[in-house]
């Protein structure tokens, strides 16, 4: 008995050895903060995730945008045999885009838009727009376009999207244009849909959750109008500045716009809020109006848009739980 004793001690005496050298080495080699190390990165990948995500949700847009390029390259393929039999060649790849942008416009934002009876059948309109920190409701309204109204909308968009490397195809499928006048004035002519924002990128920048209109001075569009002897339709995305955010309000980012022209404010977002876009009485042609007067008149008419249908400031939380909140269609 006292012999099963002593063997007992000395196997406590070993364990108490072993452990002993496990402590020394564990400090020797720096593993005994390991522990809070791996607590302090957990913390860490808690708090940054959340904000990792909505910087990195624009750049699926972008992504969407290549991948729709991508199946216009191989269409294109598919398709080249047929370039000298088919006038209109791009018109089931348009289709098909137009109806995956609509599935995503349906699930993620539960997209609705109001008044697309006033974009006429046949013959030409200006629309004019407010311009989201990412104009992705504009997207999905030209998707509405060719699906209910099986039209092809042109397009008026800033010059850095025709520097975007790949980006020559989807433009010119889309007829998307610089914008010179002279350009704008004859797709009105030739009986085409326009669209236009006449706050471009800086309302894209530093416009907010206020909804301001950025347009300045701005009448071009409306000198177009004009000339074109067309009326003027306004148009906007209620909750579109809760999809997507931008930083350009700090003062750096618009330092460097004012300065060099550069748009690198970031944009963060993709949250699934609710969109629903509103198209408001068309503004006829009057040949007694003056390009100053017509300007002025869109921009009250969008502007009533955003009055009639925007909470201000807009709210993020807010815009999410409206996904679950039906409206009525005249609402």
């Amino acid at each position: 008995m006292p012999h099963g004793n002593e063997s007992c001690m000395k196997g406590h005496e070993m364990a108490s050895y072993f452990t002993c050298l496990i402590h020394l080495w564990e400090e020797w080699a720096g593993l005994g903060c390991l522990e809070d190390y791996l607590s302090y990165l957990d913390y860490l990948v808690w708090v940054f995730t959340p904000l990792a995500i909505v910087f990195i949700l624009p750049f699926f847009i972008l992504l969407f945008l290549y991948l729709s390029i991508l199946f216009l390259h191989v269409y294109k393929r598919k398709n080249e045999l047929k370039v000298a039999y088919s006038n209109n060649l791009w018109d089931c790849a348009r289709k098909t885009l137009a109806t995956l942008w609509d599935g995503h416009a349906t699930i993620w934002h539960g997209y609705e838009i109001h008044g697309l009876e006033k974009i006429p059948d046949k013959g030409p309109a200006l629309i004019v727009y407010y311009h989201g920190a990412i104009p992705i409701d504009y997207y999905y309204f030209l998707a509405n376009v060719i699906i209910q109204k099986g039209r092809t909308c042109h397009s008026v968009a800033d010059h850095i999207l025709f520097k975007m490397p790949g980006f020559k195809l989807l433009l010119e499928v889309f007829s998307v244009m610089h914008g010179p006048q002279e350009e704008c004035v004859k797709a009105l002519r030739n009986g085409h849909l326009l669209g236009i924002s006449p706050g471009g990128v800086r309302e894209a920048l530093f416009s907010d959750e206020t909804y301001p209109l950025l347009w300045g001075k701005r009448k071009g569009f409306a000198q177009v109008a004009i000339d074109s002897k067309v009326p003027i339709i306004p148009m906007f995305t209620q909750n579109v500045r809760e999809g997507f955010r931008s930083l350009g309000t700090l003062r750096f980012f618009r330092w460097v716009y004012e300065r060099f022209r550069l748009p690198i404010a970031p944009v963060y977002g993709g949250f699934p809020v609710k969109f629903r876009t509103y198209l408001g009485d068309p503004i006829p042609y009057d040949p007694n109006v003056t390009a100053t007067e017509l300007a002025e008149k869109a921009q009250q008419a969008v502007q009533s848009l955003i009055d009639r249908h925007q909470k201000i400031p807009g709210n993020v939380l807010r815009a999410l739980l409206e996904r679950f909140h039906r409206r009525s269609k005249e609402e």
